[in-house]
């Protein structure tokens, strides 16, 4: 045998070998029971699924029956003129999906209702075969065809279900920015409260006692947005994308962040009662213009409450600037290496109020070295050197100074030693939280 005709025997069509007169007969039987048929079919679904809502249409009639006997109706057509496929009805079955994905619902139900329908179908189509004495090589066929047409009802209600979950996304996040431009406004009109209470509940998202805002630097410009969950509130729409985290200090919270957050940089402003978000966002704001400008570390989303120093010391330039001319005055004539190795040795001094071999170990220089430059440090500033006010300007300029990168880092700073009298890092963490939020 050839392979052309190999071919043409196995691609034969048992129902097509099935004489005209027996397949008209057995179309006009079976679409004289299809709405005795759809009847059936429903009321097994019902019985079934009784949580599924009833949905009439203009005329009153359910849809889902109408959408039952439409595609028996079109399956049988399809049966009796047997030309290509059966084009599923458009429409019902699509709504069927739709109607899924509003109520939350997944497509597993819907899929076994389906082939539930198939097997009725299928038993009332066996039926009718004896009766007009189909062979069953054609009946097994069109057991195939009826599971084949299955999957172009199914392919309908996916396409409804997915449109519906797209249309409940965008609407979801309409509501989370509206949320979002309420809560981190600087100034409202009256008391926000209700107007947030209204907003959250209308997108179910629990109004928290504390939240925590966060900028963040896109990695690429079509970065996928984070994984954050359902509780952190995010808005993609801005050039550095916003997240609001409700309690952050909530067990597990600060974890899932950090994973969720993998591959982005930004910062994390400190945790603010609800009503003053816009503060949190101040800060985080402040801690990514510092990124940017390489004060800040960079490629990582930090916590402004770790930087606390380097947020209150570098924002307000023009003032701190201004304070430097005032108070490191006398070193202006020092010349430039020999002036920063005297503001060096006066701010170990300031911080450690130790003698020479404190400051010296320091600094990493000998402590004769120390005893002469501190007997210059005198000179130079006189009796004002013993003024606490006086003290704490200098002070603040110094570390700003050394925040910038003028000033070089002491040995034990590089070492990673701790300093005498400095915050530990979980005391930092608090400290820092009060000072931001407080000094909004």
């Amino acid at each position: 045998m050839t392979a052309a005709r190999t071919a043409a025997v196995t691609t034969r069509s048992a129902w097509h070998d099935v004489p005209r007169f027996q397949v008209r007969r057995f179309a006009a039987i079976a679409m004289a029971e299809a709405p005795a048929l759809a009847e059936e079919i429903l009321c097994e679904i019902q019985r079934e699924y009784p949580h599924l809502p009833v949905v009439l249409d203009d005329s009153g009639e359910p849809m889902a029956l109408v959408g039952i006997r439409r595609a028996i109706e079109v399956f049988v057509q399809h049966l009796e003129h047997s030309e290509g496929r059966p084009t599923v009805p458009p429409g019902v079955f699509q709504d069927f999906g739709r109607g899924e994905g509003r109520d939350g619902r997944s497509l597993d139900s819907l899929q076994a209702i389906y082939r539930m329908g198939v097997r009725l179908a299928w038993r009332r189509f066996a039926d009718i075969g004896q009766r007009v004495e189909i062979p069953p090589p054609a009946m097994y066929e069109l057991v195939d065809a009826g599971y084949e047409y299955l999957d172009g009802l199914v392919d309908q209600s996916v396409r409804g279900y997915a449109e519906a979950a797209a249309r409940q996304a965008g609407e979801r996040l309409r509501l989370q920015r509206r949320l979002m431009e309420l809560l981190l406004a600087e100034h409202h009109r009256g008391d926000p409260a209700e107007a947030l209470t209204e907003r959250a509940a209308r997108i179910g998202w629990p109004l928290p006692a504390k939240v925590a805002v966060g900028v963040l630097l896109r990695p690429a410009r079509e970065a996928m947005a984070p994984a954050v969950g359902q509780g952190v509130l995010l808005d993609m729409e801005y050039e550095q994308p916003r997240m609001v985290v409700p309690e952050p200090d909530a067990a597990g919270r600060p974890e899932l962040v950090y994973r969720a957050l993998a591959g982005w940089s930004g910062a994390i402003g400190p945790p603010v009662p609800l009503t003053d978000a816009a503060k949190s966002l101040r800060w985080a704001e402040a801690a990514v213009r510092l990124m940017e400008r390489g004060l800040l570390p960079s490629g990582e989303v930090l916590y402004c409450t770790e930087h606390t120093e380097a947020l209150v010391l570098l924002q307000p330039e023009e003032l701190i600037d201004d304070l430097a001319l005032r108070c490191l005055a006398p070193l202006t004539h020092c010349g430039p290496t020999h002036g920063r190795r005297l503001a060096e040795t006066l701010l170990a001094w300031l911080e450690t109020r130790g003698g020479a071999p404190e400051v010296a170990t320091r600094l990493g220089v000998h402590p004769q070295t120390v005893r002469y430059r501190l007997r210059q440090i005198r000179e130079l500033w006189g009796d004002e050197i013993d003024d606490p006010d006086r003290r704490f300007e200098l002070e603040l300029v110094l570390r700003a100074q050394r925040l910038r990168g003028e000033l070089g880092l002491t040995r034990e700073r590089r070492a990673g030693v701790a300093l005498p009298g400095r915050v530990g890092p979980a005391q930092t963490h608090d400290r820092g939280a009060d000072v931001l939020a407080q000094g909004s």
